[in-house]
Formats: structure tokens, sequence, C-alpha cells
């Protein structure tokens, strides 16, 4: 045998709100359409992509950071009224 295992390694992302490492399953990824974050669930939204904990204190810090426009490279501010929504239902969702 090689010594490789077959046990494939899991891509990691940082959270832009947090700045916490986590799995790419564990993180929401988050794309600019037209200056607004829109949530991509499903990961394959084209553009450029940003990840976030699904908790509303990170999604505070991001915004308080200002770290969507950066990430995103966005012009300027980016509305993440859309965002917080998402967020606070699938905080209500999560027992």
């Amino acid at each position: 045998m090689s010594g490789r295992t077959r046990a494939r390694a899991c891509p990691e992302r940082t959270c832009v709100g947090c700045r916490d490492r986590a799995a790419k399953d564990d993180l929401l990824r988050i794309v600019a359409v037209e200056g607004v974050c829109i949530p991509d669930r499903r990961g394959t939204l084209p553009g450029r992509g940003a990840y976030l904990h699904l908790t509303r204190v990170c999604l505070d810090l991001a915004v308080r950071r200002r770290a969507f426009s950066r990430a995103l490279r966005g012009p300027g501010a980016l509305d993440t009224m859309a965002l917080r929504r998402f967020v606070e239902q699938g905080e209500q969702a999560t027992p």
C-alpha cells in the first residue's frame, strides 16, 4: 500500500464574523447579487462567496466589521436584511 488513507479531508473555511475556521458543511455560503447579500445553501450560485456560521452573533460581528463588502469585494455597503431574516429563521428552527 502507498500509506494513504481512504478518508478524505474535509475542506475548511473561515467565518467572516468570528474568524474561526470550521468545516465547509457547517458554514453558510453568502454571495452578493446586485448589492444584496444572499444565502447560498446549496453552494452553487456563481460569484465570489463568503462563509458565516448560522448564528446571529456571527452575523452581527460581520456587519459591524464590514466584513461582507471586504470578503465579497463589493463596491460599498451591502444590504444584509434578507440574510438577517434567514439567520433568525434558522436559529428558531434549531432546537
